[in-house]
Parts: structure tokens; C-alpha cells; sequence
């Protein structure tokens, strides 16, 4: 398809900066994509729409201060690394600044010289392989090191990391957020399992992947970057279940369907695993198990608003986005949420 049929007009000032001052306070864009209405409310009003038996499926990848800042040695040129995925050990996919620098055999220190990267693969695109050398326990050298991988387009720093954390983080290894969950309280799931709602657990490592922008002007050759997910024996089996009983299964976030479709359309059922995918959804893709969605306002041309195109109608996902941008929503990852449904 066109890339330009998934464009719109988004204002600056309509780019949120920082989250909400209360997670569940950011407002709801909800969407009946059978009936076609668009209502506005706020998070909190979520609950209402859940029923007994309903399935919700969450993502509980934890991000890790990803993003170093540290200097070529030698030259002492400033460069940038965001760490995408660990590959083996301590060799990670880096993303790099300025790449053409970086070559096999070069060193970037971080620090005080606590932590050095020696670059021992090239990969296209900006991507590298960096292993890291250091004294310790890698994630707590990164913490003291790295900061959170915020996205570009927010240009202030958040006052506390954990607001760049879903309430369920629990699995570190991703280098961006699944932001669709950030609306959530401890208090809405609370609210959630009274009313008889099962609430389960999926693991997908966010990389390259989710946020890379798509550079050309056909999707069809877009190529996807392959991400890492989990399933648990306990999510498959009662995922299998749920399906067996026709039961709602709702995702929160793009991530969580992705990881959803590809294991049940690679297996023809819900399979406990460990591995890795690149599914892309686009319009035309038929969804084999996700009923409803939980999403924030993506990026134009992006492969998310694809996902979202997908799932409920490319003209009428516009219409929605459109509807958002005229009452002043806020969009992307700090921005206001969607549910999406049809049953």
C-alpha cells in the first residue's frame, strides 16, 4: 500500500511532552468499530466496558536506560549508543551515532572508563554490535550509566523514570516503552479482577523493530526487525482455553498483538515459547485471536497506526485520528489512550 494513505495532519503543540498527572486521568478515545461510534471519556471509564471472562493480556517488558552518551577513544569524538537487543552475553545490537565512525574494532568509554564498548559487527542501517566490557552486574553499571531511551519528539526529561514504566514492568531488556499500558492503575486491575476479568502476561523486548520509521513508499517492502517475546506455559493454556470458549481476548498495546498473532498464526494455537518475531500488520491482515485493543495515538505512516488501520478500517481509523486532532487529544507516548472494539 501508499505510505501517504496512513498520513495525517498533526499539530505540534498536540505532542505530549510528559504524562499525565495521574496515569488513569488521561482521556479515552472509545471506538466501536462495528457500530462505528466514537465516544470521548477518560481511562478510568475503561472498566465499565470488561465482562466476566474476559481475557486481558499485558506486556511486562521493563526498559533499561538504554541510551549511552560516551567518546570515541583516541579521537575523543562524542557518540551515542541505544542498546536495541542483547544478542549473546554481553554483546548487544546497538543502535549508533555516527555510524560511519564506528567501526569493527573501535572503543567508546562511558563514564569514568567503568564501562568500555568495543564494536566487533557492522550491520546496515545505523546498527552495530557492540561488546561490553565492565566490572560488576551489567544492568547496574547501565543504571548508573545509561539514561531512559526517551522517544525524540519529547523534548523534556521526565522527573522520575518510573513514569516512563508501565505500573507491571518486571522483565528488563527493551529499549523503548509498550505506552499503551501506562494509563493503567494497580487500582483499575483491582477493579478489573472483581468483575471477572483474568488478567495474564506476555513478553515482548521492544526494539527496532516497534519504533523504526518505515523509509518507503510501498509497505509491502518494509521490512520488519525481528523482536524477542515470551509466552508462559500458564498464559498458552489458558489463552487456548479463552479461545476454545469464545471468550474476549483484549491486548494492551500494539506489542501484546503482535506477540499474540504471530504465535497463534505460526502454531494454530497459543504455544508456550521463546523466540523471536517480525510480524507486520497491515490492512488486509486477518486477526486470529485479539478482540479488542488498547492503544495510544501513533505516529503518522508508522507501522503501528498500519496495526490499527488493520484492525478496525484504514478510513476509519483516520476518521477516529482526525476526531482526536480536532478536540485536542494528546498523542504519542505520553499522550491520551484508545479502546478499540467490536463485540
Amino acid at each position: 500500500m501508499d505510505i501517504n494513505l496512513f498520513d495525517f495532519t498533526l499539530p505540534d503543540e498536540l505532542i505530549a511532552q510528559k504524562p499525565a498527572d495521574k496515569r488513569d486521568h488521561s482521556r479515552l478515545l472509545t471506538i466501536n468499530y462495528g457500530a462505528k461510534t466514537i465516544t470521548d471519556e477518560h481511562f478510568y471509564d475503561i472498566v465499565k466496558y470488561f465482562k466476566k471472562g474476559d481475557i486481558l493480556v499485558r506486556n511486562n517488558t521493563k526498559v533499561i536506560p538504554a541510551r549511552l552518551l560516551g567518546v570515541k577513544e583516541n579521537t575523543g569524538a562524542h557518540c551515542e549508543l541505544l542498546l536495541l537487543k542483547q544478542i549473546v552475553n554481553d554483546d548487544w545490537e546497538c543502535l549508533c551515532r555516527p555510524a560511519k565512525s564506528l567501526k569493527v574494532g573501535a572503543f567508546v568509554t562511558f563514564g569514568n572508563g567503568s564501562l568500555i564498548a568495543q564494536c566487533v559487527e557492522e550491520r546496515e542501517e545505523g546498527l552495530r554490535i557492540f561488546r561490553f566490557i565492565y566490572k560488576g552486574i551489567f544492568l547496574e553499571v547501565l543504571d548508573k550509566l545509561g539514561k531512559m531511551p526517551l522517544p525524540p519528539y519529547i523534548k523534556e526529561q521526565i522527573t522520575t523514570n518510573d513514569r516512563y514504566q508501565t505500573v507491571y514492568a518486571k522483565l528488563e531488556g527493551s529499549a523503548a516503552a509498550p505506552t499503551a499500558g501506562f494509563h493503567f492503575t494497580d487500582d483499575i486491575f483491582k477493579q478489573l479482577k472483581e468483575k471477572g476479568v483474568e488478567v495474564l502476561y506476555i513478553t515482548l523486548h521492544i526494539g527496532l523493530g516497534t519504533f523504526r520509521p518505515v523509509q518507503v513508499a510501498d509497505t509491502k517492502e518494509h521490512l520488519m526487525h525481528s523482536e524477542a517475546y515470551e509466552i508462559s506455559e500458564t498464559t498458552a493454556a489458558m489463552l487456548n482455553q479463552a479461545k476454545n470458549q469464545k471468550r474476549r481476548i483484549i491486548a494492551i498495546g500494539t506489542t501484546t498483538v503482535r506477540t499474540l498473532e504471530s504465535n497463534y498464526s505460526k502454531y494454530g494455537l497459543f504455544k508456550p515459547t521463546r523466540e523471536s518475531t517480525n510480524i507486520f500488520i497491515q490492512p488486509g491482515y486477518e486477526f486470529k485471536v485479539v478482540d479488542a485493543l488498547i492503544t495510544n495515538f501513533h505516529l503518522p505512516k508508522s507501522t503501528l497506526i498500519m496495526l490499527v488501520s488493520a484492525f478496525m478500517d484504514r478510513q476509519f481509523t483516520l476518521e477516529a485520528y482526525h476526531h482526536a486532532v480536532k478536540e485536542k487529544y494528546r498523542f504519542f507516548s505520553f499522550g491520551d489512550g484508545m479502546f478499540i472494539y467490536g463485540k
